[in-house]
């Protein structure tokens, strides 16, 4: 069938039988996110052309059946019927399974031949298959199952032409049928048929009759009352006592009908064969070995992630310095020019200077996950977890928020019970994900810097990357932690069962780890230019004004009489000959004499500021934690997002002027200003506070949006907030004091 039209195609699977890597070879990158309203779930959706055809491609989340239990769970059912207004109805529902567990996945495909559409089974992973000496006949499957299939290696492209063929041969077919069930169950399925009349699809009223107390039960009963609801129990009754009870009736049905089909069309080997996969494993999910392997990885990529990012991060911070330089030298002195030079590039720039670690961190993740073995993270941290009142499937969402909290929030919907799905949310967001990495690199690289000829005191080439490592871990030990106590009090039940498919290692295909890498490098980008872009222009509009000291005198035209007399000087020093001596000292003493009444005035600007009094206010609060005013205010500036912190320590230390040549702008700043403070001769304590504060407290506005959508209220962010300030304020705390004690012992 060729055809104009745009083609909606569905693509609906189990999780881990390669849909995404499908929907991703065929959309490229074409694709977006679906919202829908008064749910949380999203779609990805996408499109390709072929054949002169558009297909309009809809990727499903991953599921094992289409039994409803909750109105996110049911978007997919509804889509797939034309339900949604939002999309039109699948013109071709594509079910892709997973070569070597046929016996599992077509099941689902089951469910998918009583929708009453046109339906291509795609299955994929046959090169794992084959490596397993697993041998199908895909024209005998098709002729079992009644709808064609296409063979499929999604990873590596092959088979997509014959899939894109196969759905424009089969959009507007007829329909297929699904297995058979008992003649008893049919006659029930058409009397509540009867009963509920046409407004309801014949397949929504067998799911109601099957999944007891699931989605459909509770909509169609509140909507048509609880005769309904007697009608339902006395059908079940009828059944159980014909033999036939649910949903047990279903199980028996539908793997009937799958051990069947796969009996006639595929041949096993007598014994399975062991491979490579199998080989790792034993190593990769091994209770000791395991274990160890999965902390050396992460402290790999975290040291990866300090030392392969900085020659990017130099480049990118001349390059903001340069933009500040020139903007500074055509516009004349005044509000204007500082709100572009201070204020966005010098704060906007102070974050973006970050985005190569952050695009390194999303393609590890990316790259973890598309080899598989995030699966086996999960497997291997179920121990730990269990004893924590969660399972394995906690841990995922867990090691997502690494990258960022907000989806790792999202994928607890595959948790199914709602306490365990709720404490993962609330503890969640203690994973150190991205938007705190900028602010553990700075002070890292400020104040234990690697040794070097510029830093004869510094340290070994490996502690940047253990620090690094240690305040990642912080938040895999916390978190768990966390949770045992959430468990034990306010969301008490019982630990859940995990169950959980490893699937197969493969190769990760450049494209779609490139492709994360530059989604999140976007995401990152569009970010500093919006929410970070608005706090840096208040924060700088906080610091800029009153612009008169208490005299009254503009605080500008006092820096330009300092200029003046700097410039005065430095052409007096270019001027005199070599000799004698005391004058060019004289001149040189000048120019250091501007250089320092200028940093005096700016201080002094800084601290009559609004937020300057708003910091000193706040310093008895926060000199426990070894800060002064700025550090607090900073802090307090960085709630709505805490990569701010960065840009505002950088438009409070002034990172402009006499920046020196060991290290970044902001870094010799403030190691400079810290040479007598804040906490004295203790500025490595100092800064292990500050990151582990970091690390344990809530500042990402956009993090609570999210958990209130999926929780429903602004019960559970606010309890969030609360909780994890208070935290981060005990941990900066003790690291500090401790911090202190072991500076003052080690002399």
């Amino acid at each position: 069938m060729t055809t104009t039209k745009p083609l909606t195609v569905a693509l609906v699977g189990n999780p881990n039988a390669g849909k995404s890597t499908l929907f991703n070879a065929l959309s490229g990158l074409r694709q977006r996110v679906g919202n829908y309203p008064g749910v949380t779930v999203e779609m990805k959706k996408g499109q390709f052309e072929s054949a002169g055809t558009t297909f309009d491609l809809i990727d499903l989340p991953g599921t094992y059946s289409l039994a409803a239990r909750s109105p996110d769970e049911m978007v997919a059912v509804d889509l797939l019927l034309g339900r949604r207004p939002e999309e039109p109805r699948p013109d071709v529902v594509v079910s892709i399974v997973d070569a070597t567990n046929l016996d599992r996945h077509l099941y689902l495909t089951s469910q998918l031949l009583d929708l009453g559409e046109p339906v291509v089974v795609a299955v994929n992973m046959t090169d794992t298959a084959a490596a397993q000496g697993i041998r199908i006949d895909y024209e005998a499957l098709a002729r079992e199952l009644g709808v064609p299939v296409v063979p499929l290696q999604a990873n590596k492209g092959v088979g997509l032409d014959a899939l894109t063929r196969t759905i424009l041969t089969t959009a507007g077919t007829e329909p297929p049928r699904g297995p058979t069930f008992p003649v008893e169950f049919e006659k029930e399925v058409a009397a509540l048929q009867a009963e509920l009349g046409g407004a309801v699809p014949g397949v929504l009223v067998r799911r109601l009759l099957l999944d007891v107390g699931g989605y459909v039960e509770q909509w169609l009963v509140g909507t048509h009352g609880d005769g309904l609801k007697t009608q339902l129990a006395e059908a079940r009754g009828r059944l159980a006592a014909a033999g036939c009870a649910v949903p047990g009736v279903e199980a028996r049905t539908r793997f009937g009908w799958v051990r069947h089909a796969v009996a006639a069309a595929v041949t096993k080997p007598a014994v399975r064969p062991v491979t490579w996969t199998d080989r790792i494993d034993k190593v990769l999910t091994h209770r000791v070995w395991g274990t160890l392997v999965f902390f050396a990885l992460m402290f790999g990529v975290f040291q990866a992630l300090f030392v392969g990012a900085e020659p990017l991060m130099n480049r990118i911070e001349e390059g903001f310095g340069f933009i500040g330089k020139a903007v500074e030298g055509v516009m004349p002195s005044g509000p204007l020019r500082s709100l572009i030079v201070d204020g966005v590039i010098g704060g906007v720039g102070g974050v973006i200077v970050f985005l190569p670690q952050i695009m390194i961190l999303f393609g590890f993740v990316a790259v973890l996950e598309d080899c598989g073995y995030m699966a086996r993270a999960a497997f291997l941290m179920d121990r730990l977890m269990s004893k924590c009142g969660l399972s394995g499937k906690s841990f995922i969402p867990m090691l997502s928020s690494v990258a960022c909290a907000i989806p790792g929030i999202m994928s607890t919907r595959v948790i199914e019970n709602r306490r365990d799905r709720l404490a993962t949310i609330l503890v969640a967001p203690l994973m150190s994900c991205s938007a705190r990495l900028p602010v553990y690199s700075l002070l890292t690289a400020a104040f234990l810097p690697v040794r070097s000829d510029d830093h004869p005191d510094g340290y070994a080439w490996w502690v940047p990357g253990v620090v690094l490592f240690a305040m990642y871990m912080i938040g895999f030990v916390t978190a768990p932690l966390v949770a045992l106590l959430l468990k034990r009090t306010l969301l008490r039940g019982a630990t859940p069962v995990f169950v959980m498919e490893l699937p197969a290692y493969k190769r990760p295909t450049l494209r779609a780890v490139v492709r994360r890498m530059v989604e999140a490098g976007w995401a990152f980008v569009r970010r500093a230019g919006t929410v970070i872009f608005a706090a840096m222009v208040l924060i700088w509009a906080a610091l800029y004004f009153p612009t008169a000291d208490p005299n009254g005198v503009p605080y500008e035209d006092r820096l330009q009489l300092i200029e003046q007399k700097k410039a005065d000087a430095e052409a007096r020093l270019v001027e005199l000959p070599a000799e004698p001596e005391d004058a060019r000292k004289e001149a040189e003493e000048a120019v250091a004499a501007a250089d320092a009444e200028r940093n005096a005035v700016n201080g002094e600007w800084k601290r009559n500021s609004y937020l300057g009094r708003v910091g000193h206010a706040l310093e008895p609060v926060v000199a426990p934690l070894g800060w002064d005013w700025r550090i607090g205010t900073a802090a307090l500036a960085s709630f709505p997002a805490r990569e701010v912190i960065v840009g505002m320590l950088g438009m409070l230390y002034d990172v402009g002027e006499d920046t020196g040549e060991d290290g970044t702008a902001l870094q010799e700043a403030m190691r400079k200003e810290w040479a007598g403070g804040p906490g004295g001769k203790y500025p490595v304590p100092v800064a292990l506070s500050i990151m582990v504060f970091v690390a344990l407290c809530m500042q990402c506005v956009s993090t609570l949006a999210v958990m209130r959508r999926e929780t429903g209220s602004w019960r559970w962010p606010a309890f969030t907030f609360v909780y994890m300030t208070g935290l981060a304020y005990v941990g900066a705390l003790v690291t500090f004091q401790v911090g202190r004690l072991v500076a003052d012992a080690m002399g």
